[in-house]
């Protein structure tokens, strides 16, 4: 990681935009609509990777593609100050847990969740719910995603299989 301050201008914001929208978007394409060549757009990318403005490039799956058809976010609750470094140890113990952050309010962390099913997903919560350092979880099920373009919408985490491989050691 490159530790000195680089300048962040226009350019670079309709670049990122253009591989946000679509990762897969040539420096070509990128620089005939902003006005760039193509090694002008490729050297400004590399500059962003190597600052880590720009973490990856991914590919968004439809979850349901990958066997995922449940979803839910998950309040936890715990008993005395869980340390965010262990509330992290235990979400990775998770294949499920799609995304995971530490909130404020009167919840510690709030998990989504992805399971093949709904009796997945109930394994999946006692699981959670088995840590010592949890008192009580709240669980709301997604029923419809509002915006489905949006990253919540998507996936990136293995198919089932690959959970269920993780959940019985193999």
């Amino acid at each position: 990681m490159n530790s000195r301050t680089t300048p962040f201008d226009e350019l670079d914001r309709k670049i990122i935009t253009a591989l946000m929208a679509n990762a897969r978007t040539s420096f070509a394409e990128i620089g005939a609509a902003i006005g760039l060549s193509s090694t002008a757009v490729k050297r400004r990318v590399d500059r962003l990777r190597d600052t880590n403005v720009i973490t990856g490039f991914t590919a968004t799956v439809q979850p349901s593609a990958l066997g995922w058809r449940t979803e839910a976010y998950v309040e936890v609750y715990c008993e005395g100050a869980a340390p965010p470094r262990r509330l992290a140890e235990v979400v990775r113990n998770h294949p499920e847990i799609t995304a995971a952050m530490t909130v404020t309010g009167g919840a510690d962390a709030l998990l989504h969740v992805r399971a093949r099913d709904v009796e997945h997903f109930e394994e999946v919560l006692e699981r959670i719910r088995a840590e010592p350092f949890v008192r009580k979880t709240i669980s709301v099920m997604v029923l419809s995603h509002l915006i489905p373009e949006s990253p919540e919408a998507g996936a990136s985490n293995a198919a089932p299989e690959d959970a269920a491989d993780v959940r019985q050691g193999g």
